[in-house]
């Protein structure tokens, strides 16, 4: 993503997720078993899940025994959130009152890319109780049949960048961004391999907010070039989820 303007400051893209919020919440992947056990370290762990969209990694923290607040900013969003019984708040996490709430953990799954980066970490110190915690998530699903090449062949004359703008979160930026805050990142990696059939995969990548900016039009030859492209034998994909758990320094 060198010599692009950060995503963050997008707003337009970044807000464009309600506008398919049920189809969001039934397509997009849930995170691994796995990392969730590892971020619930004991029941009853006040979490803070900020931006979190329709509460899909909110609700697995729920039902791992952890006592979660939601935070995010599109109505649509958290209104599918609070079907499901969640405690969510609407706000953008810049302009969030804590009202004095602290939290053993603050998540960012698949949301940390949408926020200012240096004001966000600021505003996580003043929340993380002693001995609390910060994870920063994200499902990294890449096909590998058909290849990103043959599928790219599908955007051709629709969308150049397709690619979605998680994918360079273990680059060498985030690190110097964490010091500054005075934490310090453990990665971890979860790696599944999961299979889509054709809709599945096309209803998938059609809640990105790349194409759903696209014209009506457009999405929809996008999803028919896709549709031709994978056949019937779907797309088998790499998830190599990411947890970048983050403690103080000091």
């Amino acid at each position: 993503m060198t010599g692009r303007a950060p995503v963050h400051r997008d707003r337009e893209r970044a807000n464009s997720f309600g506008s398919a919020a049920a189809r969001y919440d039934r397509h997009r992947p849930r995170y691994p078993a796995a990392l969730i056990a590892d971020l619930v370290e004991r029941q009853g762990i006040r979490v803070l899940d900020v931006g979190a969209g329709t509460g899909i990694a909110t609700a697995q923290l729920r039902d791992a025994g952890a006592d979660v607040l939601a935070v995010e900013p599109d109505p649509q969003m958290a209104e599918i959130a609070a079907q499901k019984g969640l405690a969510v708040e609407v706000s953008s996490f810049e302009d969030w009152d804590a009202r004095g709430r602290t939290f053993d953990l603050v998540v960012f799954a698949q949301s940390f890319h949408w926020v200012d980066p240096e004001a966000g970490l600021r505003k996580v110190r003043t929340l993380l109780a002693p001995g609390g915690r910060l994870a920063l998530l994200w499902n990294r699903i890449v096909p590998v049949t058909p290849s990103p090449a043959e599928l790219g062949r599908a955007y051709e004359g629709i969308l150049e960048e397709w690619q979605r703008p998680s994918t360079d979160v273990e680059g060498t930026h985030l690190d110097p961004l964490l010091a500054a805050a005075g934490l310090v990142g453990d990665r971890r990696r979860y790696v599944e391999h999961p299979h889509y059939a054709c809709e599945a995969w096309v209803d998938l990548v059609t809640t990105y907010s790349n194409v759903l900016r696209l014209p009506q039009a457009e999405q929809g030859e996008l999803r028919s070039r896709l549709t031709a492209t994978i056949g019937a034998a779907g797309v088998h994909a790499t998830n190599d989820a990411l947890a970048v758990l983050c403690t103080r320094l000091t």
